[in-house]
């Protein structure tokens, strides 16, 4: 018997008579979709990296009638100017990015609308099924309130991407660029989760509900916090929990602790295996199934005191940790008008970079043709001192990086690795600041605009 494709399937269903007091799929469909696209906006970006500024365009949802909307952390990351379009508007409503969740991949804007807005009605991520249809509504390469339907494919997916938190819903629905921001609804009209990202045709990744209202309370409040343990890990896989003396162990293995953390306070040990956190096993076969673990810990509210459960020696023991609040993850950024830009040093910089120390200014950037570069100062290093100036945090690197500025020649202290060189940075005549941003229509000339 020959099989109908996918499509004739879909066609069918759709046009299918329903039965009495019943409404067809195709009829719900259109009716979620002029429910929901109201309260889709699109998101116009002028982002900096570097020297250079581009246009990146993605969707938004709107969360609040009082101008509350969420989109994507990397849609409006290192943003300068961000614009949202609302549908039925012919002006774009200028919008102040009101918090960032790179771990989350979300972000919340505020604009000032002179009327109440069409906000968005939230489902639950424990009534989201594998196998539900599902609508994806967006912008994809700038065409304005695109619908694709589709269905859940799976749930709790994770991407091993780093820094990264999420546990996605994976569906079929079309998320390509420039849809990035916009919701999946259910065929209720509830938003299920914020579109994140698209891996190849029919396969995209969406920020669950719970996480995406989550993060837009703490936002709301003030910032996002998250609870810290201070360790780095690696899965214990059942060959090596054989080989260790420990068949039928699970848990994780404790390949580092941070100085000062609550792990080291608690007396946590490098080769220490975690098999509980607070009265939950710990199970992690493969690199992808730490992120569970992870999220764990990130969800326990700092100041909590919580129980481990570890294997040392071969032997179980308990110990009690009081988790702190997870430090920095995006580190903030300062320029120099001497043609270079530094990061605060944040752990995870420190620790994935191996810097030499936990203070200073890590250079992020070097413009060439500037007096950082003909000096020879370089990606990577870690400046201490500024003339006579030591530098211990970004805010001394930006006081005195004002304090120079006058000065024709100045002596930078900086870490390159274990060494410590010494280089004079000479200004020669009037020099434009390297980090100084070119007008928006010389951008625009220079460098091409994206979608996300």
């Amino acid at each position: 018997m020959r099989r109908l494709p996918l499509l004739a399937l879909l066609f069918l269903a759709a046009r299918a008579a329903p039965a009495a007091g019943e409404v067809s799929l195709e009829e719900r469909i259109i009716t979620v979709s002029e429910r929901v696209k109201p309260s889709v906006v699109f998101v116009q970006a002028i982002v900096r990296v570097n020297d250079r500024k581009s246009e990146v365009t993605g969707s938004g949802l709107i969360a609040s009638a009082d101008g509350l909307v969420l989109t994507n952390h990397h849609v409006v990351e290192r943003a300068e100017k961000v614009e949202v379009n609302v549908p039925g508007r012919k002006q774009p409503y200028a919008a102040e990015v009101l918090g960032n969740d790179k771990q989350t991949d979300l972000a919340v804007l505020r604009i000032r609308a002179e009327q109440p807005l069409a906000a968005a009605r939230f489902g639950r991520i424990e009534d989201v099924r594998v196998g539900q249809w599902v609508l994806a509504i967006g912008n994809p390469y700038g065409l304005d309130g695109t619908v694709s339907l589709g269905i859940v494919s799976a749930k709790g997916r994770n991407l091993e991407i780093p820094e990264l938190l999420n546990d996605f819903i994976q569906t079929d629905a079309m998320i390509d660029r420039g849809s990035s921001g916009g919701p999946l609804v259910d065929l209720e009209g509830r938003v299920i989760g914020i579109n994140s990202r698209g891996q190849g045709r029919g396969i995209g990744f969406t920020i669950p509900v719970d996480t995406v209202l989550d993060v837009l309370s703490q936002i709301s409040d003030g910032g996002v916090e998250r609870g810290w343990l201070g360790v780095s890990i690696q899965p214990l896989d059942r060959d090596l929990a054989a080989y260790l003396g420990m068949p039928g162990t699970t848990g994780v293995i404790v390949n580092s602790v941070a100085d000062g953390s609550p792990a080291e306070k608690a007396g946590v040990r490098a080769g220490d295996v975690l098999t509980t956190f607070a009265g939950t096993t710990i199970e992690a076969e493969k690199e992808e199934d730490l992120g569970a673990f992870q999220r764990l810990v990130a969800r326990t509210a700092p100041g909590s005191r919580v129980a481990l459960g570890l294997m040392r020696d071969k032997k179980p023991k308990t110990l009690e940790a009081k988790l702190a609040t997870q430090p920095t993850v995006e580190p903030a950024e300062a320029d120099s008008d001497l043609g270079f830009q530094v990061q605060e040093i944040t752990e995870n910089l420190y620790r994935g970079q191996r810097l030499p120390t936990r203070e200073g200014a890590y250079v992020s950037f070097v413009a060439g043709g500037t007096p950082a570069a003909e000096a020879g100062l370089s990606q990577g290093d870690v400046v201490v001192k500024i003339g006579e100036r030591p530098i211990g945090s970004l805010a001394d690197f930006r006081s005195a990086s004002q304090a120079a500025e006058g000065e024709e020649r100045v002596l930078i202290h900086a870490f390159r690795g274990t060494d410590l060189r010494f280089l004079l940075l000479k200004r020669s005549g009037k020099r434009a600041p390297a980090s100084e941003p070119a007008s928006d229509a010389q951008d625009a000339a220079l460098t091409p605009s994206r979608d996300d």
